[in-house]
This record gives structure tokens, sequence and C-alpha cells, in this order.
């Protein structure tokens, strides 16, 4: 006969609960300090995923937790018996680990979960590509429109402008993102 396993489930719910609640709670805060509720539906669903699993996972806690309470009858019974099996046990701890792993995480990496970093900020994406295209492919156009025209002291210039603007705009990015100093080029 299997040890009643029941417990160990009725802890797992429960930081699954907690920490899921919590996960949802901390998106609506940025989602809604960022103003993305409309412009950010990855985020919005994210955090809609949270907060049912934190629901659903409530509503476990509450049936594991009624008998032993006096109350709940039949569907906290189930609910002890359907924890006697291990893979279900199992699940719930990995999950309550997934959840308690989140939030280890974003205390070690403030600045990637820092407000709508956590979700692609698309103005600011938009913002970047446009800076890019006014400033790199504009200056390379000027390039090549001097060295056409065999104005080739004007086009060095012009190709020396853009590689400056390039490199000032990859350290204003890097440093932007909190990853000074960890862009590195990957062998192939």
């Amino acid at each position: 006969m299997l040890p009643d396993l029941w417990q160990a489930g009725l802890v797992a719910s429960a930081v699954i609960t907690v920490s899921f609640a919590a996960i949802a709670i901390r998106l609506v805060l940025d989602l809604t300090r960022t103003g993305q509720w409309s412009g950010n539906p990855l985020g919005v669903a994210t955090m809609l995923i949270f907060l049912t699993c934190a629901g659903s996972h409530g509503v476990r806690t509450v049936q594991l937790l009624a008998p032993v309470l006096g109350v709940g009858g039949l569907p906290g019974l189930a609910s002890h018996v359907e924890y006697n099996w291990a893979h279900m046990v199992v699940l719930d701890l990995l999950t309550a680990f997934a959840g308690l792993w989140y939030w280890t995480m974003r205390r070690r990496y403030p600045t990637l979960a820092r407000g709508a970093s956590l979700f692609e900020d698309l103005r600011s994406r938009n913002r970047q590509a446009l800076a890019v295209h006014d400033n790199i492919v504009q200056g390379l156009s000027r390039t090549k429109l001097a060295l056409e025209a065999e104005q080739d002291e004007l086009g060095e210039e012009a190709l020396e402008e853009t590689l400056e603007e390039a490199k000032t705009m990859i350290t204003e990015l890097i440093d932007e993102e909190g990853t000074k100093g960890t862009l590195r080029r990957e062998d192939d």
C-alpha cells in the first residue's frame, strides 16, 4: 500500500497557488504601470495563464484541506484519492518549483524583469528600428552616392561618421538593456 501522498500535494498546490497568483499580480501591475493592456496581448495572455492556474490550484488546495477541517465531503475525499497517484504529486512539486524558481530568477536578474522589459516593448523596438534607418542606412546611402560620384574624400567622411554613429547606437542599446560587457560573438 502506498503512503498517503495528498499532504505533499496539498503543500505543492498551496505553493503553486501563492506563487502563480503573485506572478499574475506582478504582471497586472507591470501592464498597468506601462499602459500595455491593449498593446501587449502576449503580456495579457501570460498574466491570464498564471491567474487561471493560480485559481485552479487554489480550488484544489481547498479541496485537499476540506476533509481535514471536517467539511467538503466527496470532492475533498476524491482529491485525496487522486493524490495517491505519485505522478500527480510529482507534477505539482515540479510546478511549485517552477513558480518559486521564477521569483528567484526575478530577484537575480532585476533589470530583465523590470517593467515592460519582461515583454518586448514594441514602441521601443520601433524607435530603435527608425533610429537605425535614419542614422545608419542614410549614412551608408550618403557614402555610396559620394563614392559613385567619385567624391572619395566625401564618401570616406560619410563612412567614418556612419561607423561612429553605429558604434554609439549599439553602445547605448547595450547599456539600456543592462547587459554592458556581456555581448559576445558566438563561434559557429
